[in-house]
């Protein structure tokens, strides 16, 4: 990656009034959802411990996000570096946490009902380890701006599914319920696409490399959904517990009485 970078010099101008427009725009993607979800009754602060450590540290990497994006749009350069090395590090207990309550809701069979069981143990690791990946790759390209801050804008849109999905009418979108929040997930990259094309004639090499490795995580979740390998971890991971009884590939019931 760094030797592509090379041969795309650092485009001309300023585009941090567009980074910054975006960090707030997810910032409010991601507190709009999960604040429509506690004002309906459908979430509540007596969850597990462990649902509560997962929400600290997940919206702690937005706060962080849009604090390194504001750092850099006002020239706080020093801090905006310092800071980085803490970001950095935020990312191993976000990972940690991610699987780990991916796996809890598996197992006490509490899998979001508008997604296939077997696709949420699947795609929710999956796609933290590919915000991971976009997020390193962003820390190794550090010192080309124009690199950084777009891997890090497409990592970071891959982390707007639970907000969007909780604004979205999931229940009416299944069976591509998942696949609708996917799409508009990467509706973030495709806009940065369209700002470098309009202010500079081009789009920039770091769009391609994010919005590809997207998709390519989309094409993997799918085909290891629907492959013998999709049910098969799902039965490994929930063996002797509630979620064993579970369809991998059904659609549970909606919450309520039954029709």
């Amino acid at each position: 990656m760094v030797a592509i970078a090379d041969r795309f010099p650092q485009p001309a101008g300023r585009d941090d009034g567009f980074f910054l427009g975006g960090a707030l725009a997810m910032t409010a993607v991601t507190i709009a959802g999960f604040s429509l979800q506690l004002g309906m009754g459908r979430s509540s602060f007596g969850a597990p411990p462990l649902v509560h450590a997962h929400a600290v540290v997940f919206m702690g990497w937005v706060a962080i996000y849009l604090l390194q994006t504001t750092l850099a749009a006002t020239g706080r350069i020093d801090l905006h570096r310092k800071l980085g090395w803490l970001a950095a590090a935020w990312i191993v207990p976000m990972i940690v946490l991610g699987v780990a309550i991916t796996v809890m809701s598996v197992r006490v069979g509490r899998a979001p009902f508008f997604f296939r069981p077997a696709q949420f143990l699947i795609f929710n690791p999956l796609s933290l380890f590919t915000f991971a990946g976009l997020t390193a790759a962003a820390i190794v390209m550090r010192r080309r701006t124009d690199w950084h801050r777009r891997l890090h804008f497409s990592g970071m849109a891959l982390l707007l599914g639970p907000g969007f999905g909780r604004l979205l009418p999931m229940p009416l979108l299944i069976p591509w319920a998942w696949e609708a929040t996917a799409a508009v997930c990467l509706l973030f990259p495709i806009a940065g696409m369209a700002a470098d094309l309009r202010r500079t004639g081009r789009v920039h090499p770091a769009w391609t490399v994010g919005v590809g490795v997207t998709l390519a995580l989309i094409a993997a979740i799918e085909a290891l959904t629907f492959s013998p390998l999709g049910p098969a971890l799902y039965q490994a991971v929930t063996r002797d517990t509630p979620g064993a009884a579970i369809a991998p590939l059904a659609f549970a019931h909606p919450p309520g009485p039954p029709p």
